[in-house]
């Protein structure tokens, strides 16, 4: 998966918007103004953060050590680093990317995500 691919993909969730709130290196996609993914813009291989089920994130990291680190900079609970290279199938990148946006939009208000899931991009 490189940078656009990524991009688009994210674009592609309801009520998904990007910006870069922590510099011109960082890119940042939000649900209802709470981040579900930040990119490096600057690395290669990509690496990029996602939020992740608590309890699922050592099993992920364990089975993929050079792959699914703890989040940098991240609360490493709850936030996965990413590394984006051939050790991991691009299949198991999105549907890691699939379960930080609906852990978030899971945890904003229900009339916001009444209104982002009636909104389709």
């Amino acid at each position: 998966m490189d940078i656009e691919q990524l991009r688009e993909y994210c674009l592609n969730k309801a009520g998904s918007t990007e910006s870069m709130p922590f510099g011109n290196d960082t890119l940042v996609f939000k649900v209802g103004e709470k981040i579900f993914l930040l990119v490096g813009l600057d690395q290669h291989p990509i690496r990029f953060n996602v939020k992740c089920d608590p309890d699922l994130a050592p099993e992920l990291r364990e089975q993929y050590p050079y792959n699914i680190l703890p989040g940098y900079h991240m609360n490493k609970k709850h936030w996965n680093t990413i590394v984006c290279n051939k050790g991991l199938p691009e299949k198991l990148s999105k549907k890691m990317i699939d379960d930080s946006y609906e852990l978030v939009l899971k945890s904003l208000p229900a009339v916001l995500r009444k209104t982002i899931k009636s909104v389709s991009p």
